[in-house]
């Protein structure tokens, strides 16, 4: 993991954390408070499970770069989402990397409470050795996604938080080397979240 660690660069997507704007679909079983909660709960574990991570890292923040907060300036490059839905900003945080030079880039979003380094580290590795990698979620959208070179076709025409981006994604794709990860699941609804032993002290 050491190596090339210039050429590496992780993409960190983020929504800035105020009630009402995080985790609505969740929020409308366990109201707006508890769901941020939930959200800076899970942001917390994203900074937990990246910081250490021998690569580049930049955070994207949806609407401003705030002051005082976990992502630390002597570990992550804070910067804003460009774009009108979520394929432009993707396709634009990684059109920007790769112009910096960066050879080797994966984006994840900070929901992902089953991640962990070990995760990003493998992902890191398999890109080495295949033109994308992709981490599934078990709602038929991504939770990882790495790729060498820009893509384009990988952001337009998917209908983003629907469960056909996944097959949309890799029918962009089929024709070039893909490693699949392990399935994860995101936290997005309270079916999510019901029966996990880490969250029952957010649902009380």
């Amino acid at each position: 993991m050491q190596q090339n660690k210039e050429k590496r660069l992780l993409l960190i997507f983020t929504r800035n954390p105020e009630p009402g704007k995080v985790k609505t679909r969740l929020a409308k079983d366990i109201g707006n408070d508890a769901a941020l909660d939930i959200y800076k709960f899970l942001l917390d574990h994203t900074v937990s499970i990246t910081k250490n991570l021998p690569v580049k890292k930049q955070v994207f923040f949806s609407e401003v770069i705030p002051g005082n907060d976990n992502w630390k300036e002597n570990i992550y490059e804070k910067k804003i989402q460009k774009g009108k839905d979520l394929g432009e900003r993707m396709e634009n945080a990684f059109k920007e990397g790769f112009l910096a030079g960066f050879r080797e880039i994966i984006i994840i979003g900070s929901d992902i409470y089953d991640l962990k380094q070990q995760d990003l580290e493998l992902a890191f590795d398999e890109l080495k050795k295949n033109d994308y990698v992709i981490g599934p979620a078990s709602d038929g959208g991504y939770y990882l996604l790495g790729m060498k070179s820009l893509n384009p076709d990988l952001f337009k025409n998917k209908a983003w938080g629907s469960n056909s981006v996944l097959e949309s994604t890799l029918e962009d794709i089929k024709n070039n080397q893909i490693k699949l990860l392990e399935e994860r699941n995101d936290v997005d609804v309270y079916s999510d979240i019901k029966d996990h032993p880490t969250f029952s002290k957010f649902l009380k």
